[in-house]
Protein backbone atom coordinates (compact mmCIF):
# COMPACT_ATOMS: atom_id res chain seq x y z
CA UNK A 1 0.00 0.00 0.00
CA UNK A 2 1.27 3.53 -0.86
CA UNK A 3 1.62 6.03 1.99
CA UNK A 4 -1.32 8.15 2.17
CA UNK A 5 -0.99 11.90 1.01
CA UNK A 6 -2.25 14.69 3.52
CA UNK A 7 -4.16 18.00 2.20
CA UNK A 8 -5.23 21.11 4.13
CA UNK A 9 -8.95 19.07 4.57
CA UNK A 10 -6.75 17.21 7.03
CA UNK A 11 -5.78 19.29 9.21
CA UNK A 12 -7.93 20.57 12.28
CA UNK A 13 -7.18 23.84 13.90
CA UNK A 14 -8.18 24.44 17.51
CA UNK A 15 -10.59 28.10 17.57
CA UNK A 16 -9.29 30.29 20.16
CA UNK A 17 -10.96 31.28 23.29
CA UNK A 18 -12.40 34.62 21.61
CA UNK A 19 -13.33 35.49 18.41
CA UNK A 20 -12.32 39.10 18.50
CA UNK A 21 -8.87 40.26 18.46
CA UNK A 22 -7.14 41.39 21.87
CA UNK A 23 -6.78 45.28 22.34
CA UNK A 24 -5.36 47.44 25.28
CA UNK A 25 -7.46 50.03 23.44
CA UNK A 26 -11.02 50.86 25.05
CA UNK A 27 -13.55 52.91 23.98
CA UNK A 28 -13.64 56.07 25.14
CA UNK A 29 -17.26 56.58 26.32
CA UNK A 30 -17.49 60.07 25.49
CA UNK A 31 -21.07 60.26 25.13
CA UNK A 32 -21.38 58.61 28.51
CA UNK A 33 -23.39 60.14 31.46
CA UNK A 34 -23.05 60.83 35.34
CA UNK A 35 -24.98 59.55 37.92
CA UNK A 36 -24.90 57.96 41.10
CA UNK A 37 -25.78 54.18 42.13
CA UNK A 38 -29.09 54.27 45.00
CA UNK A 39 -29.32 50.29 44.59
CA UNK A 40 -27.63 47.24 44.08
CA UNK A 41 -29.41 43.74 43.30
CA UNK A 42 -28.23 40.39 41.83
CA UNK A 43 -25.76 42.01 39.18
CA UNK A 44 -27.92 45.14 38.73
CA UNK A 45 -27.75 48.30 39.79
CA UNK A 46 -30.01 51.52 39.79
CA UNK A 47 -28.32 54.54 39.09
CA UNK A 48 -30.27 58.20 38.99
CA UNK A 49 -28.97 59.98 36.36
CA UNK A 50 -27.64 63.80 36.99
CA UNK A 51 -30.44 66.17 36.02
CA UNK A 52 -32.89 63.59 35.22
CA UNK A 53 -36.27 64.34 36.55
CA UNK A 54 -36.51 63.68 40.80
CA UNK A 55 -39.61 61.50 39.86
CA UNK A 56 -38.20 59.58 36.96
CA UNK A 57 -36.93 55.55 37.81
CA UNK A 58 -33.61 55.01 38.15
CA UNK A 59 -31.22 53.61 34.81
CA UNK A 60 -30.83 49.87 35.40
CA UNK A 61 -27.49 48.95 34.67
CA UNK A 62 -25.36 45.79 34.59
CA UNK A 63 -21.51 46.31 34.95
CA UNK A 64 -19.54 46.90 31.58
CA UNK A 65 -16.97 44.25 30.44
CA UNK A 66 -13.83 46.31 31.06
CA UNK A 67 -15.10 46.84 34.59
CA UNK A 68 -14.24 43.62 35.19
CA UNK A 69 -14.76 42.73 38.49
CA UNK A 70 -14.99 46.00 39.78
CA UNK A 71 -16.68 46.30 43.29
CA UNK A 72 -19.81 48.96 42.63
CA UNK A 73 -21.99 50.00 45.98
CA UNK A 74 -24.59 52.31 46.43
CA UNK A 75 -23.06 56.04 46.41
CA UNK A 76 -20.92 55.45 44.01
CA UNK A 77 -20.67 57.98 41.30
CA UNK A 78 -20.36 56.17 37.88
CA UNK A 79 -20.79 56.72 33.69
CA UNK A 80 -23.23 55.09 32.18
CA UNK A 81 -23.72 54.01 28.66
CA UNK A 82 -26.51 52.82 26.90
CA UNK A 83 -30.83 53.09 27.55
CA UNK A 84 -31.06 55.27 30.72
CA UNK A 85 -34.77 55.76 30.39
CA UNK A 86 -35.31 53.16 33.36
CA UNK A 87 -38.22 52.11 31.51
CA UNK A 88 -38.92 48.40 32.10
CA UNK A 89 -36.99 46.05 29.76
CA UNK A 90 -33.93 48.57 29.44
CA UNK A 91 -30.79 48.12 30.08
CA UNK A 92 -27.19 50.38 30.73
CA UNK A 93 -23.92 49.61 31.55
CA UNK A 94 -22.07 50.96 34.00
CA UNK A 95 -18.70 51.48 32.19
CA UNK A 96 -16.34 54.05 34.51
CA UNK A 97 -16.24 54.54 38.61
CA UNK A 98 -15.12 57.54 39.76
CA UNK A 99 -12.96 58.04 42.61
CA UNK A 100 -14.26 57.69 46.12
CA UNK A 101 -14.46 60.63 48.24
CA UNK A 102 -15.25 58.82 51.58
CA UNK A 103 -15.78 55.09 52.03
CA UNK A 104 -17.29 53.25 54.81
CA UNK A 105 -15.94 50.05 55.05
CA UNK A 106 -16.18 46.76 57.66
CA UNK A 107 -14.32 43.48 57.85
CA UNK A 108 -16.04 40.00 58.97
CA UNK A 109 -13.75 40.11 62.10
CA UNK A 110 -11.21 41.66 63.25
CA UNK A 111 -8.65 38.93 61.86
CA UNK A 112 -10.26 39.12 58.08
CA UNK A 113 -8.22 41.30 55.51
CA UNK A 114 -10.75 41.55 52.81
CA UNK A 115 -12.60 44.57 53.28
CA UNK A 116 -16.22 45.21 52.60
CA UNK A 117 -17.23 48.51 51.59
CA UNK A 118 -20.70 49.49 52.37
CA UNK A 119 -21.67 52.83 51.15
CA UNK A 120 -19.34 55.68 49.17
CA UNK A 121 -19.08 59.29 48.94
CA UNK A 122 -21.34 59.59 51.81
CA UNK A 123 -20.59 63.12 53.80
CA UNK A 124 -22.12 61.38 57.54
CA UNK A 125 -22.58 58.39 59.43
CA UNK A 126 -25.82 58.37 61.51
CA UNK A 127 -25.45 55.92 64.17
CA UNK A 128 -28.51 54.90 65.40
CA UNK A 129 -28.71 52.95 68.39
CA UNK A 130 -31.76 52.76 71.20
CA UNK A 131 -31.25 54.03 74.47
CA UNK A 132 -33.85 50.57 75.72
CA UNK A 133 -34.87 47.62 73.77
CA UNK A 134 -32.25 46.68 73.29
CA UNK A 135 -30.25 48.27 75.62
CA UNK A 136 -27.51 50.33 74.16
CA UNK A 137 -24.23 48.47 73.40
CA UNK A 138 -21.25 51.07 73.70
CA UNK A 139 -19.08 48.50 72.12
CA UNK A 140 -21.09 48.79 68.48
CA UNK A 141 -20.85 52.86 69.27
CA UNK A 142 -17.17 52.82 69.45
CA UNK A 143 -16.22 50.39 66.26
CA UNK A 144 -18.75 52.65 64.37
CA UNK A 145 -16.94 56.07 65.28
CA UNK A 146 -13.89 54.27 64.52
CA UNK A 147 -14.80 53.10 60.52
CA UNK A 148 -16.38 56.83 60.10
CA UNK A 149 -13.10 58.48 61.10
CA UNK A 150 -10.73 55.83 59.04
CA UNK A 151 -13.32 56.65 56.11
CA UNK A 152 -13.41 60.17 56.40
CA UNK A 153 -17.49 60.33 57.11
CA UNK A 154 -18.60 62.46 60.07
CA UNK A 155 -20.20 60.49 62.90
CA UNK A 156 -23.29 61.66 64.54
CA UNK A 157 -25.17 59.50 67.18
CA UNK A 158 -28.59 59.37 66.86
CA UNK A 159 -30.54 57.86 69.83
CA UNK A 160 -33.90 56.06 69.61
CA UNK A 161 -36.74 55.28 72.23
CA UNK A 162 -36.46 58.41 74.67
CA UNK A 163 -39.65 57.58 75.47
CA UNK A 164 -38.10 54.54 76.92
CA UNK A 165 -35.35 55.50 78.67
CA UNK A 166 -33.30 59.10 79.56
CA UNK A 167 -30.81 58.63 76.27
CA UNK A 168 -28.03 61.58 78.57
CA UNK A 169 -26.36 59.21 80.39
CA UNK A 170 -25.36 57.64 77.44
CA UNK A 171 -24.83 60.37 75.23
CA UNK A 172 -22.18 61.50 78.06
CA UNK A 173 -19.85 58.34 77.10
CA UNK A 174 -18.82 60.09 73.89
CA UNK A 175 -18.99 63.87 75.23
CA UNK A 176 -15.00 64.32 74.60
CA UNK A 177 -14.66 62.84 71.25
CA UNK A 178 -16.79 66.04 70.26
CA UNK A 179 -19.53 64.00 68.25
CA UNK A 180 -22.58 65.34 67.47
CA UNK A 181 -25.64 63.13 68.98
CA UNK A 182 -29.01 63.63 68.28
CA UNK A 183 -32.14 62.09 70.21
CA UNK A 184 -35.36 61.14 68.17
CA UNK A 185 -37.43 59.15 69.73
CA UNK A 186 -41.18 58.80 68.79
CA UNK A 187 -42.41 61.44 71.03
CA UNK A 188 -39.24 63.86 70.06
CA UNK A 189 -39.31 66.61 67.24
CA UNK A 190 -37.40 65.25 63.88
CA UNK A 191 -36.57 69.12 63.29
CA UNK A 192 -32.75 68.39 64.95
CA UNK A 193 -32.30 65.16 62.03
CA UNK A 194 -34.02 67.09 59.13
CA UNK A 195 -32.08 69.63 59.95
CA UNK A 196 -28.83 67.75 59.77
CA UNK A 197 -28.70 65.55 56.76
CA UNK A 198 -30.47 68.13 54.57
CA UNK A 199 -28.52 68.53 51.89
CA UNK A 200 -26.26 66.05 52.52
CA UNK A 201 -25.32 61.63 51.61
CA UNK A 202 -26.23 60.72 54.99
CA UNK A 203 -25.30 56.71 55.83
CA UNK A 204 -27.24 55.08 58.51
CA UNK A 205 -26.31 51.80 60.35
CA UNK A 206 -26.90 50.11 63.48
CA UNK A 207 -28.18 46.89 64.76
CA UNK A 208 -31.50 45.63 64.13
CA UNK A 209 -34.38 46.32 66.38
CA UNK A 210 -33.11 49.68 67.12
CA UNK A 211 -35.58 51.84 65.06
CA UNK A 212 -33.40 52.96 62.16
CA UNK A 213 -36.02 51.82 59.84
CA UNK A 214 -38.58 53.84 61.45
CA UNK A 215 -36.34 56.78 61.40
CA UNK A 216 -36.14 56.20 57.53
CA UNK A 217 -39.97 56.15 57.18
CA UNK A 218 -40.41 59.39 59.45
CA UNK A 219 -37.46 61.15 56.99
CA UNK A 220 -38.78 59.92 54.20
CA UNK A 221 -42.59 58.77 54.20
CA UNK A 222 -42.89 56.97 50.91
CA UNK A 223 -40.12 54.92 51.50
CA UNK A 224 -41.78 52.16 53.35
CA UNK A 225 -39.18 50.42 54.68
CA UNK A 226 -40.56 47.38 56.74
CA UNK A 227 -39.64 47.51 60.55
CA UNK A 228 -39.54 44.93 62.86
CA UNK A 229 -39.66 44.31 66.92
CA UNK A 230 -37.11 43.24 69.07
CA UNK A 231 -36.85 39.65 70.13
CA UNK A 232 -37.07 37.91 73.50
CA UNK A 233 -32.88 37.86 73.68
CA UNK A 234 -32.36 41.31 72.38
CA UNK A 235 -32.10 40.93 68.74
CA UNK A 236 -34.18 42.28 66.10
CA UNK A 237 -34.96 40.23 63.18
CA UNK A 238 -33.31 41.79 59.94
CA UNK A 239 -35.93 43.93 58.27
CA UNK A 240 -33.40 45.86 55.63
CA UNK A 241 -31.55 42.97 53.64
CA UNK A 242 -30.04 45.60 50.70
CA UNK A 243 -28.61 48.93 51.38
CA UNK A 244 -30.44 51.53 49.21
CA UNK A 245 -30.75 55.80 48.64
CA UNK A 246 -33.57 57.69 49.40
CA UNK A 247 -33.53 60.94 48.45
CA UNK A 248 -34.99 63.00 50.87
CA UNK A 249 -38.42 65.31 50.41
CA UNK A 250 -37.54 68.55 49.29
CA UNK A 251 -36.28 68.39 45.58
CA UNK A 252 -33.07 67.74 44.07
CA UNK A 253 -31.15 69.16 46.38
CA UNK A 254 -32.47 67.92 49.15
CA UNK A 255 -29.97 65.14 50.05
CA UNK A 256 -30.33 61.56 50.09
CA UNK A 257 -30.51 59.03 53.31
CA UNK A 258 -28.34 55.45 52.49
CA UNK A 259 -30.48 52.99 54.62
CA UNK A 260 -28.23 49.98 55.19
CA UNK A 261 -29.07 46.41 56.81
CA UNK A 262 -29.07 46.07 59.99
CA UNK A 263 -24.95 44.76 61.22
CA UNK A 264 -24.41 42.02 63.58
CA UNK A 265 -20.68 42.19 63.46
CA UNK A 266 -18.61 45.11 62.77
CA UNK A 267 -14.66 43.98 62.16
CA UNK A 268 -12.29 46.87 61.89
CA UNK A 269 -9.19 44.70 60.42
CA UNK A 270 -8.46 47.48 58.26
CA UNK A 271 -7.85 49.95 60.87
CA UNK A 272 -4.68 51.10 62.91
CA UNK A 273 -4.59 53.44 66.33
CA UNK A 274 -2.47 55.84 64.08
CA UNK A 275 -5.55 56.48 61.89
CA UNK A 276 -8.08 57.48 64.63
CA UNK A 277 -5.19 59.21 66.75
CA UNK A 278 -4.78 61.20 63.51
CA UNK A 279 -8.85 62.32 63.21
CA UNK A 280 -8.11 64.80 66.28
CA UNK A 281 -6.05 67.61 65.95
CA UNK A 282 -4.94 68.57 69.69
CA UNK A 283 -3.45 64.54 69.48
CA UNK A 284 -1.99 64.23 66.20
CA UNK A 285 1.31 66.11 67.11
CA UNK A 286 1.92 65.10 70.38
CA UNK A 287 1.90 61.44 69.39
CA UNK A 288 5.15 62.21 67.56
CA UNK A 289 6.91 62.20 70.46
CA UNK A 290 5.97 58.55 72.04
CA UNK A 291 8.70 56.14 71.83
CA UNK A 292 9.25 53.77 69.05
CA UNK A 293 6.21 51.24 69.31
CA UNK A 294 4.14 53.17 71.54
CA UNK A 295 0.62 51.83 71.56
CA UNK A 296 -1.10 54.66 73.01
CA UNK A 297 -2.85 52.86 75.67
CA UNK A 298 -0.92 54.51 78.57
CA UNK A 299 0.67 53.03 81.63
CA UNK A 300 1.55 50.68 82.36
CA UNK A 301 1.81 49.16 78.95
CA UNK A 302 3.32 52.56 77.57
CA UNK A 303 4.83 54.50 80.19
CA UNK A 304 6.50 57.05 78.39
CA UNK A 305 3.45 57.32 76.18
CA UNK A 306 3.47 61.70 74.75
CA UNK A 307 -0.55 61.63 75.14
CA UNK A 308 -0.22 61.46 79.36
CA UNK A 309 1.35 64.67 79.26
CA UNK A 310 -1.93 66.39 78.18
CA UNK A 311 -4.17 68.18 80.46
CA UNK A 312 -7.97 69.38 80.30
CA UNK A 313 -10.34 68.97 77.27
CA UNK A 314 -7.23 67.49 75.75
CA UNK A 315 -6.49 65.04 77.99
CA UNK A 316 -10.03 63.75 78.65
CA UNK A 317 -10.28 63.50 74.83
CA UNK A 318 -7.33 61.35 75.48
CA UNK A 319 -9.61 58.71 77.48
CA UNK A 320 -12.09 58.59 75.24
CA UNK A 321 -9.73 57.87 72.19
CA UNK A 322 -7.97 55.34 74.68
CA UNK A 323 -11.31 53.44 74.89
CA UNK A 324 -11.63 53.56 71.44
CA UNK A 325 -8.10 52.23 70.70
CA UNK A 326 -9.06 49.12 73.37
CA UNK A 327 -12.55 48.64 70.93
CA UNK A 328 -9.74 48.34 68.12
CA UNK A 329 -6.57 45.84 70.21
CA UNK A 330 -9.38 43.42 71.69
CA UNK A 331 -9.25 41.56 68.14
CA UNK A 332 -12.77 40.37 68.81
CA UNK A 333 -15.56 40.75 66.65
CA UNK A 334 -18.22 43.13 68.15
CA UNK A 335 -21.06 40.73 67.44
CA UNK A 336 -24.98 41.46 68.98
Amino acid sequence: MGRRSYDESDVKVRPGKGSRPRTKDRPSHKDAETGMVVTKDRGRWGVVIDGADPDASPAICMRAREMGRTAVVVGDRVAVVGDTSGLDGTLARIVRLEDRKTVLRRTADDTDSYERVVVANADQLLIVTAVADPPPRSGFVERALIAAFAGGLTPVICLTKSDLADPSEFAAEFADLDVQVVVCGRDDPLTPVTDLVHGHLTALIGHSGVGKSTLVNRLVPDADRATGVVSGVGKGRHTSTQSVALRLPGGENAGWIVDTPGIRSFGLAHVDPETVIGVFEDLRDVVEDCPRGCTHAGPPADPECALDRLTGASARRVAAVRVLLEALRSNNEWEL
